[in-house]
């Protein structure tokens, strides 16, 4: 017997059944076939329909609630709109389904072909989208491609190193001093042609000449490097003016509003050597504790220990006063706290900051390196460890031996374990 899906179905008749009664599926079946046999004449016959092919599979869907039967009766037909309307008013008919009485009511035909030609134009929809977005780059993003590749082109190669440059460098009073070819080409993107590049650690012979004869500024990516650049360059040219990028991006990512933002707030050279200058370094640590009256002041010569001014007995010789005890060296830090160090000391590379830590690995605070001391000072007590971005000396050390800290991180130490008695960890030994 030849029978159509409901995908091959034109309409979807949606029949509901309410039973008095409980009753199977084949009962219901039955009841639609028996008790419209003959009804619609020979033509409409649904046993017949349904051999031809016309009327598809029926599907009968029931459910048990307090001994009564409820249901849906789903009928797919091929007929056209009057016979299939005419199949499903023959249904509302039946009025018993085996030993029950029962209620069947039509709740509505479903065009199938409704239903395709929705899902046709969504998808529709989507296609010409998906076409627009990723396959037909409108006239604004065409231009924006032409512009780019053209900006590209204007790279030259200046001087006897063909260092990578923009076209107006002999034409501008300034010349802005970048990193590499491809700040350069940022540079270019957002309208600013008077752009050069170090192309390298050592600075080449056409900067430096070029340095003499044009207003330089010097416009560096916001990491570490950028604060070693700076102090690179401004050892061998004439630097006029100087410019970091935002805190940890670099020159070639920038916007063009924050590339005109940097450069309102460019500063002098001699300004940017003040800033860049690490408060660490040895001289400004030594002044720093010399002028804080937390410490005391300390002399060049050691002073030899005092003697006691009583007079000894007869046959006892004098004896100096007692040294103050040394603390014992604190011990290794464990591999836990090691873990702790590591992940925090990875948080801080290129922010030159540093983290103060209480007894329990806990951070009591974040603050840049320039107030390190500062801090430390304030707070006295309840410091276990101090992690930063930068190198350990001895004036840190000391400073951490008198704030009681037991262990310093850094990136690298210029201090060996045995010359302090603070545990002493860098980047390499975690």
């Amino acid at each position: 017997m030849g029978k159509i899906s409901q995908v091959a179905a034109k309409y979807i008749v949606h029949t509901k059944i309410q039973i008095e009664g409980v009753v199977d599926r084949p009962d219901v079946i039955g009841a639609i076939f028996g008790q419209t046999e003959g009804l619609l004449g020979s033509d409409l016959e649904l046993r017949e329909l349904q051999r031809s092919g016309r009327i598809g599979r029926i599907e009968v869907n029931t459910d048990v609630k307090g001994g009564k039967t409820d249901g849906e009766i789903i009928l797919p037909s091929s007929l056209d709109k009057e016979e299939t309307v005419l199949v499903a008013a023959a249904m509302e008919t039946i009025q018993r389904i085996g030993p029950c009485n029962a209620k069947v009511h039509v709740e509505k035909i479903e065009d199938v072909r409704i239903s395709k030609r929705n899902f046709v134009i969504e998808r529709a929809k989507e296609l010409l989208r998906q076409l627009s977005d990723e396959v037909l780059p409108d006239s604004a993003e065409l231009r924006e491609q032409v512009a780019d590749a053209v900006r590209i082109m204007d790279v030259v190669e200046y001087g006897r190193e063909r260092i990578p440059a923009g076209p107006s460098i002999d034409d501008s009073e300034e010349v802005i001093l970048v990193e590499g070819r491809a700040d350069v080409i940022n540079l270019l993107k957002n309208g600013f042609k008077n752009a050069i590049a170090l192309g390298g650690t050592n600075v080449p012979d056409t900067i430096v000449d070029l340095s003499k004869k044009k207003i330089m500024t010097l416009f560096v990516d916001g990491d570490r490097g950028g604060d070693l650049i700076i102090k690179g360059v401004m050892s061998t040219c004439e630097i006029d003016f100087v410019i970091k990028a935002p805190d940890g991006k670099e020159v070639e990512e920038l916007t063009k509003k924050e590339i005109h933002k940097a450069l309102r707030n460019k500063i002098a050279a001699e300004q940017a050597k003040m800033d860049i200058k690490d408060v660490a370094s040895k001289g400004d640590m030594i002044r720093q504790i010399n002028r804080s009256p937390s410490y005391p002041q300390r002399s060049a010569v050691p002073p030899r220990p005092a003697m006691s001014a009583a007079p000894s007995a007869p046959g006892i010789a004098p004896r100096p006063l007692a040294r103050p005890a040394v603390a014992p060296k604190p011990v290794s830090a464990t591999p836990e706290q090691k873990a702790k160090f590591k992940e925090l000391l990875e948080d801080l590379i290129g922010t030159r900051g540093a983290y103060i830590l209480d007894t329990n690995l806990a951070v009591l605070g974040k603050v840049p390196l320039t107030e390190l001391i500062s801090t430390v000072r304030s707070l006295k007590t309840g410091m276990y460890a101090l992690i930063f971005d930068g190198t350990i000396t001895k004036d840190i050390a000391l400073l951490a031996e008198r704030a009681g800290i037991s262990c310093l991180v850094a990136m690298d130490t210029a201090v060996k374990q045995a010359e302090t008695k603070v545990v002493v960890l860098s980047s390499a030994e975690l």
